[in-house]
């Protein structure tokens, strides 16, 4: 599955936002996100198959983490949209400081 695909599922959204924070086993993810614990393996099986989170295996529970390097893909198209917007802002700012002054 590409990475748009992951992350066009807002569940897989949802599940990413929270392990921005750090890891989470499917049992601390089931009740953050008020899912079903079936529902939350399949989403991290998907995310976990597509490189978008790793697996630490704490005793008998598994902890998920974003991978270092998540959807590189969708990083890459995203990356000059950035650059050009941002670009685009710096140069408002400069006007509005000019007129400003």
């Amino acid at each position: 599955m590409d990475s748009f695909a992951v992350i066009a599922d807002p569940t897989r959204r949802r599940i990413l936002d929270e392990l921005r924070a750090g890891g989470a086993d499917v049992a601390t993810l089931v009740a953050r996100l008020d899912i079903s614990q079936p529902l939350a393996s399949k989403h991290l099986g998907v995310l976990r198959d597509a490189g978008a989170v790793r697996v630490e295996v704490a005793g008998k529970r598994r902890v998920y983490h974003l991978a270092d390097d998540p959807l590189p893909e969708v990083l890459a198209w995203i990356t000059p949209f950035h650059r050009k917007w941002s670009m685009s802002l710096d140069h408002l700012a400069r006007l509005i400081d000019e007129e400003q002054a």
